[in-house]
């Protein structure tokens, strides 16, 4: 008996954290392969940035989206998927020397922004905004939490409302010839 060529994509098991009109936030539960694809595509405008391991594959939806203790969200507009926000206990980074090298490492009180991007045709209706807000208030309900921290280009993080601080100044982040500044928000 052949096998079958055409394998049967998994669908993704989300809840509805936010909604307005077309337009919704969702906290993954688990990321089906039937979203493979888009999520992909849209974390190509995050290869300009950051270089090509910024790219999502089949296996890093598996390891950020589905690993237990990540905090996946997606946004939707008119049910089709236009963003993502991805956070993770900063000890889930423990390959990661800057991550082992914070005061806040293996305190369990810190999620790092993995990745966060809109789908470039949804760029300046406000979505990325609501997408920020939406996870920043879901962190605040995570017991123990009281820090979020990240990788931005160098003067992002000046435009983050809230107490910022810079932690480190990086000249060549990952490769892509850049500054960028890791910074931490505490919540309130």
């Amino acid at each position: 008996m052949a096998k079958n060529k055409n394998k049967q994509k998994q669908s993704s098991k989300t809840k509805v954290i936010a909604s307005s009109g077309s337009f919704q936030i969702e906290m993954v539960k688990y990321a089906g392969s039937i979203d493979n694809d888009k999520l992909i595509e849209i974390s190509e405008s995050l290869v300009k940035e950051y270089g090509s391991a910024a790219r999502l594959t089949e296996n890093t939806i598996q390891t950020y989206f589905n690993r237990p203790g990540t905090l996946p969200f997606i946004a939707r507009e008119q049910g089709e998927i236009v963003g993502y926000i991805i956070g993770l206990p900063l000890e889930m980074l423990k390959m990661e020397p800057w991550a082992r090298l914070d005061v806040n490492f293996n305190q369990q009180n810190t999620i790092y922004t993995y990745a966060f991007v809109i789908d470039q045709d949804h760029k300046g209706n406000g979505y990325a905004k609501i997408l920020k807000k939406v996870y920043l208030n879901q962190i605040k309900k995570q017991q123990g939490i009281q820090f979020v921290t990240g990788h931005v280009k160098e003067g992002i993080a000046s435009r983050f409302s809230g107490s910022i601080s810079i932690i480190k100044k990086i000249k060549n982040w990952q490769g892509t010839g850049k500054v960028f500044e890791y910074y931490r928000r505490v919540l309130s």
